[in-house]
This record gives C-alpha cells, structure tokens and sequence, in this order.
C-alpha cells in the first residue's frame, strides 16, 4: 500500500481525500487552516453566465458546476452544506438582454443551468424580498456552497476512511520528504494543494511558482428572515454577492484585496465597501446592515493569468492552486480529477488548462 501525503487541507485536499481508494492508499493529511479561503468562503455555483474569455477556465468551471449532483450524492451532502437555491442575476435591462442570449446558448452544452426567466422588478422581490424591485435574470440551476460546513464534513468522511491528519504548517526536504516540526516523514507520493502557500513550499526544492495571495473578507449578518433558506442568491451589479442561508443567516461578499498579503484582519475599510456597493440594490438596508455581524477572512491564490492549475509536476509530486474566486465550483472536481488519476491512472484534464510550466518552472 503506497503511502500518500496531501499537504493542504482545503477543498481540493479534502475532496481528494475522500475519493482516493483506500485498498491502494494509506493517506496523511497535513492540514493549517489558518487563513485558508475555502474555510473563510461560501459562494455561489453558478459559473454560466460569466464572460471571461479564457475557454479553458469556462469548461473546468461548467463542468465543475455539473460535478455538484454526484458530489452530494457521494457524500450525503444535506442542504445547510449545499442548496440548489436559484441565481438572480441584477444588471441593467439591456445587459440582461445580453445575459438572457447567453444562457440561452450556454444550456445547449450545460443543461443543469435549468430554467431561465426574465424576472420583472416585482417578481425578483418576491423572489428575495431583501431587494428593491430591479429586473433580474433568474437561473434556476444555481446554487450555494458552505465552504467552511463542507470541510467540516468531508473531514469527517475522510476519518472514517482512516485518512490521518496532522495539523501543522511544513516544509519539503525533497520531493518525497516532509518536515514538520522537529521529524521527516517519507512518502511514495506528495500532493501539493495548499493554495498561494505553494510558491514558499516549493522554492526550497528549485521551483519558481506564478502565485499571488489575495485577501478575501465577507460579512456574515444575522437576519430576522427565518424564511432566509429559500431564498435564490443574488449577484449584485458590482462587487458584492448576496448569500442567503439557513434562520436568518445573509452572506455579503465578497472583497478582492491584492496589496493585503497574508494579512488577515478585519477592516472596516471591507465592511464600508461591501455594505455601500449593495445598499442601492436594498429595499430596507437598515435591516440587513444593522444586523449583528461577523467577518471570514481568508487568503485566495492567483497566477497571471488568473487561471488555476493542477497535475503531475513529476514522479513524486502532484500540485494544485491559483484556484482564485472560482474555487468552490472548480475545487471540489479537481480534487475528484486527480484522485481518478491516481485512482486509475487516467489523466482527464488537458482540455481545462495550459502546460503546468506557465505556471511552475
């Protein structure tokens, strides 16, 4: 049985985990989730509508999106981890003409999008009373995702599995060689999926790595809409995104920081950005934003070329980052590709990316 360590504990590395097999596999992960943007996170998976150019990224994030139904069929996702909740879309009426055009095209190849309606200002309130009446574009496929309450659950999947945790920050003595604390670990395989953290990692062993870390703040407001978990998510013109969840919980988020580093603390700068940016959307701001709330912060990876990466960087070392805002629809499909491949052997994932060298060296 071949001795596997994956170095991150984050959605990649507990997806990963969990889908290994554990007849071929004695699994160690060495998790230190301090600042880890998966745990700060919760988002929405609806990737359809976006106009970013880069073809590959749009097929890992669609196909990613479709991954949800097994994903929550293999384990028992229930709905305070997971929602198909809807996506209302708020733009101005001729972009929302533009964006109906392009979900109607999209669905012919993604036909989980589900139902696209041009919602009237009256009927997008009725869908999320918190709004004013703005015309909207309502995507029935899409969904929400806990991503602090899924690594919670995975990682107890994964102990029942018998995977082995250790909760400390590493270093690499070779390919194959962990260091942590004052011992060395030996493995016959490393799986590198630690996020902007993979840059440090990896520079005593040679390698240049084309990683930024970004700093990540959403609000988390404790609502009197106990009626909160039928609510679609909304993704606001602009920055900000509504996350509606269960008993009164409402999501704002979240913010895109590239000059804070690894610098996690909350600011009021975040809160003053994110609350003025959905105050125009908000039928009565005053009863979402003076709600008690708290932060989650977390620290998001990005290349160049703001697209992720993931593969076979050589014989002992698989690698994974640069997942950016994106991560929680194309986190957890990753995780499942790479396990296939060690699984089988099959390797699946040219058409989602370039060549690992743009982005390590």
């Amino acid at each position: 049985m071949k001795k596997i360590a994956i170095i991150g504990g984050g959605i990649i590395g507990m997806t990963l985990a969990n889908y290994l097999d554990p007849t071929k596999y004695q699994v160690t992960v060495f998790d230190e989730p301090t600042g880890q943007a998966t745990k700060a996170s919760a988002g929405i998976i609806s990737p359809w509508l976006s106009k970013r150019r880069n073809q590959q990224w749009y097929r890992l994030a669609k196909d990613g999106a479709a991954f949800f139904p097994k994903l929550i069929q293999d384990f028992h996702l229930d709905h305070t981890i997971y929602q198909r909740s809807g996506t209302l879309l708020l733009r101005p009426e001729k972009q929302l003409d533009e964006l109906l055009a392009l979900a109607e095209e999209r669905k012919k190849e993604a036909p989980e999008i589900g139902q696209i309606t041009l919602l009237s200002g009256k009927q997008t309130q009725q869908e999320l009373p918190l709004l004013k009446p703005f015309s909207a574009l309502k995507i029935s496929g899409g969904g929400r995702l806990d991503g602090k309450a899924y690594l919670l659950w995975m990682r107890k999947k994964a102990e029942e599995k018998g995977v082995g945790f250790i909760s400390q920050r590493v270093q690499l003595a070779n390919a194959q060689t962990v260091i942590a604390g004052e011992t060395q670990k030996t493995f016959d395989q490393l799986i590198l999926t630690v996020g902007p953290h993979l840059k440090e990692l990896l520079t005593p062993l040679g390698y240049q790595v084309d990683l930024r870390p970004q700093k990540g703040q959403l609000l988390v407001f404790q609502t009197t809409f106990k009626n909160s978990g039928n609510f679609p998510v909304a993704m606001l013109d602009g920055e900000a995104d509504l996350i509606p969840f269960l008993d009164g919980k409402i999501l704002l988020g979240a913010t895109h920081e590239n000059d804070a580093a690894w610098d996690l603390a909350e600011t009021q700068e975040a809160f003053d950005q994110l609350t003025q940016g959905a105050r125009r959307f908000l039928a009565d701001p005053e009863k979402l934003l003076a709600a008690p709330a708290h932060y989650r912060v977390g620290t998001r990876a990005y290349t160049s070329d703001f697209a992720p990466f993931f593969g076979q960087l050589n014989d002992q070392l698989l690698v994974a980052s640069g997942l950016g805002s994106s991560g929680l629809t194309t986190g957890p499909y990753i995780g499942y590709l790479l396990a296939h491949y060690l699984n089988t052997g099959a390797e699946n994932w040219q058409d989602y990316q370039k060549e690992l060298s743009n982005y390590i060296r």
